[in-house]
């Protein structure tokens, strides 16, 4: 099974990273999460309900909305602050990507493990910017708020799309398509990776500072 796969590219400052990739990360994951699995008996369940929180960004013009798991928040956020430690320590002008993959396990006969099997890929690439001055910065915030409401927006009309999800398990196969390690919430299964690429070869970074000096210039 060939997984689907997205890719956005934003150009960021240092401080934004983590705020623009759990925008979007949290958006993902609050469309893949149900609450939790109660079984009657086999083939008869119930599902719980999964709140939501409203997050206003320090450092970007965007509010955006995750699940109200603080165990959930708290798991996506340690795999951010590590991708933003990755790309500060090599130095400014650096970029990366980090993904998040939706994937679900097949049984494998003994002794081997189960076989991962990923079916939906997300992919943030970023290009860290340096600005030279905070009237910069404030055009910046703007715009990187203006262009995550139109990833969120793509994201809701792709989750609105029928596309193939793992259909519904049985109870003895429930960890085979969710992570059941949470206790409000039930994600499907998901990891997250990511790397830096050193200095950016796309011309994001460079459109970005011309969109910048260009509405100074008004």
């Amino acid at each position: 099974m060939n997984a689907r796969s997205q890719v956005f590219e934003l150009s960021v400052e240092g401080r934004q990273i983590e705020e623009v990739v759990a925008s979007i990360f949290h958006t993902l994951l609050f469309h893949r999460t149900l609450g939790k699995f109660r079984y009657k008996q086999e083939g008869s369940y119930s599902i719980g309900t999964v709140g939501m929180v409203d997050v206003d960004c320090d450092f970007v013009d965007f509010t955006y909305v995750r699940a109200s798991s603080s165990d959930l928040d708290l798991t996506i956020r340690r795999e951010i602050a590590a991708f933003r430690d990755m790309l500060r320590s090599s130095g400014g002008g650096s970029s990366g990507q980090i993904s998040l993959e939706f994937y679900q396990k097949k049984r494998a006969r003994w002794p081997f493990p189960a076989e991962c099997i990923p079916w939906e890929v997300w992919t943030v690439k970023t290009d860290v910017i340096s600005l030279a001055n905070e009237h910069e910065r404030q055009i910046h915030r703007e715009k990187v708020g203006e262009l995550l409401a139109e990833k969120i927006m793509y994201i809701a009309d792709v989750m609105n799309r029928h596309e193939y999800v793992p259909k519904m398990p049985n109870q003895s196969e429930l960890d085979l398509v969710f992570d059941t390690s949470f206790q409000d919430v039930q994600p499907y299964l998901f990891k997250i990776s990511y790397q830096t690429t050193g200095p950016p070869t796309s011309s994001v970074g460079n459109t970005m500072r011309k969109f910048i000096k260009d509405t100074l210039a008004f």
